[in-house]
């Protein structure tokens, strides 16, 4: 192929460094997500799938950072690559061009169905973990966004007729955690 080299990266949070993915994998350009990879519903993943072109390399560093389950996996995969699109998945050392083997179809699918499972069972951990954690007294749940002085102040803003789209913009909040707090007794 002669196109360009795109990298696509995707990291869960925002504390987390996503320059460690493709440090040693050579593109031209690159499209992060900060973004959960439960669904392909993602910006920068959108920009990419818009910038590629017929005879480009789409470079990710593993398959669970296209995508979270087999179905989203094979759909990308297969999207891409109908383009005349490669794609590469650096850590599974496997590339595919849309004229695969029925050997790489299946490779596609086990490794995929692997990360899968991988993530069922670290969401299986987790759930596990906080559980004990709660019986224990030791979990606490997520720390609350806003002080009491600020719940204040936007139920102040609420009563004077403000729009709560314009309330939770300025406070750096969703409206769905404006409206938890509005629900709250207090």
């Amino acid at each position: 192929m002669t196109g360009q080299r795109i990298g696509y990266i995707r990291v869960s949070t925002f504390d987390q460094n996503p320059e460690r993915q493709l440090e040693y994998s050579k593109v031209e350009k690159t499209f992060t997500d900060k973004a959960s990879g439960k669904d392909t519903n993602r910006p920068a993943l959108e920009e990419l799938l818009g910038f590629v072109r017929d005879g480009d390399t789409v470079v990710v560093h593993s398959m669970d950072r296209l995508a979270r389950n087999l179905v989203d996996l094979r759909c990308l995969v297969q999207k891409i690559t109908q383009r005349g699109i490669q794609i590469e998945f650096v850590k599974e050392s496997l590339t595919f061009t849309g004229e695969d083997s029925p050997m790489a179809n299946l490779l596609l699918s086990v490794m995929g169905a692997f990360a899968e499972f991988e993530r069922s069972l670290i969401k299986e951990r987790q759930m596990e973990g906080i559980a004990l954690a709660k019986k224990r007294g030791a979990y606490k749940g997520r720390k609350a966004s806003l002080s009491q002085e600020q719940v204040d102040e936007i139920k102040i803003r609420v009563d004077n007729g403000d729009k709560k789209s314009h309330i939770a913009r300025d406070f750096g909040i969703s409206r769905e955690t404006l409206y938890q707090y509005l629900r709250r007794k207090g």
